[in-house]
């Protein structure tokens, strides 16, 4: 029997994904000109609906949060927004979630979410190719795929290891130009 909740968020994961593997080129001038920026949008709203149709057949409410603030990233990230804008949207919408989450706190995992959530807000709405978008991704990505782990929620735990090595790839160049401790 064809499932087309599962179908809905394998067609986002994989989007998704592929966003994260796909190469961040030097010369888009600006983020609606970036397949990958495209690919984490299209693969968001996907799991958006994905998420949503996960939460009326019982699964967690949380991954529609996390979905949602994704979205609203993304949408930031689309416009080209300065940082400090996003820097505040994120932290008042991270804050509302937050703060629902604690309102509907499950246990520990909880805040396992909460982490991955508030950290991957931050760096979709960050400027692409960025060392702090890299590790944002990267960290952000482990919390969550934690988080799923945890509540047995598979599309989501793969997405997000997957999503974490390719975002940890692309940080190799960031960290081997830094000098570590100087």
């Amino acid at each position: 029997m064809f499932d087309f909740i599962f179908f809905v968020g394998l067609i986002g994961s994989l989007t998704l994904v592929l966003g994260a593997a796909w190469p961040e080129p030097k010369t888009v001038k600006h983020p609606t000109q970036s397949i990958k920026n495209w690919l984490f949008a299209v693969g968001g709203l996907l799991m958006l609906l994905y998420a949503v149709l996960g939460y009326r057949t019982g699964g967690p409410i949380f991954f529609v949060f996390l979905e949602i603030f994704i979205v609203i990233s993304s949408f930031l990230m689309m416009l080209n927004t300065d940082d400090r804008i996003d820097a505040v949207i994120m932290t008042l919408g991270g804050l509302v979630f937050v703060v629902w989450s604690l309102y509907l706190f499950e246990g520990y995992s909880t805040l396992l979410f909460i982490l991955g959530l508030t950290i991957i807000g931050f760096g979709y709405a960050s400027t692409m190719g960025t060392l702090r978008r890299g590790l944002a991704l990267t960290l952000g990505s482990i919390f969550i795929a934690l988080f799923s782990y945890m509540e047995a929620s598979w599309v989501f735990f793969w997405l997000n290891v997957f999503f974490a090595l390719f975002s940890a790839y692309y940080l190799f160049p960031h960290i081997k130009g830094r000098k570590l401790g100087g």
